[in-house]
């Protein structure tokens, strides 16, 4: 089962990063990693076309109180979502608490072990504060990237399953698990 959250009060450190609560004056820092092609585009959306439209997902990560600012040497360079996770595609786990990761990180930082360290920075958090049972994690098969982090932070596939896009494309999508041992 989906457990509510409020991170709006919640910071995580790590070592080389702060995980906030996003804040409108990071509206120019979304802008400059989420309009880069490529980037949305293995989260399912696209580049995003103007500032506008940076604003606008800004308002909904700051109203979902759900979804992290990634903080970096005091730049934001993505983000990392506690989302609900599709009980439709895993009524297994009906009895348990849980939630769904999402998250996406600047060009410009991938490959330097930083999205790991994010990520289990907020595994601790799920495990440790929110008491959740399990987390799930998908990655399209063509994101070898994403992969690799989930790898990294502990999960293991647990189904193929189909996922359409915020631009209409059906892809192929590697559901994910971690269990609270």
């Amino acid at each position: 089962m989906n457990v509510s959250i409020d991170i709006s009060n919640t910071i995580i450190g790590t070592e080389r990063l702060i995980l906030r609560p996003w804040q409108m004056d990071d509206v120019d820092d979304l802008y400059e990693y989420a309009r880069v092609d490529g980037v949305g585009q293995m989260a399912g959306w696209l580049p995003h076309e103007n500032k506008e439209k940076s604003l606008e997902i800004l308002k909904k990560f700051i109203d979902g109180k759900k979804t992290f600012a990634i903080e970096y040497e005091g730049k934001v360079i993505g983000s990392l979502g506690i989302q609900q996770y599709n009980e439709r595609e895993l009524p297994e786990f009906a009895d348990k608490r849980g939630r769904e990761l999402g998250f996406v990180l600047s060009k410009a930082y991938w490959g330097q072990g930083i999205m790991p360290e994010a990520v289990k920075g907020v595994i601790q958090f799920c495990f440790k504060e929110l008491k959740l049972d399990f987390l799930a994690c998908g990655h399209f098969t063509d994101n070898p990237q994403s992969e690799r982090v989930q790898e990294k932070c502990g999960f293991k596939h647990y189904k193929l399953i189909k996922y359409e896009t915020r631009f209409g494309v059906i892809k192929d999508c590697w559901l994910s698990i971690l269990e609270n041992k």
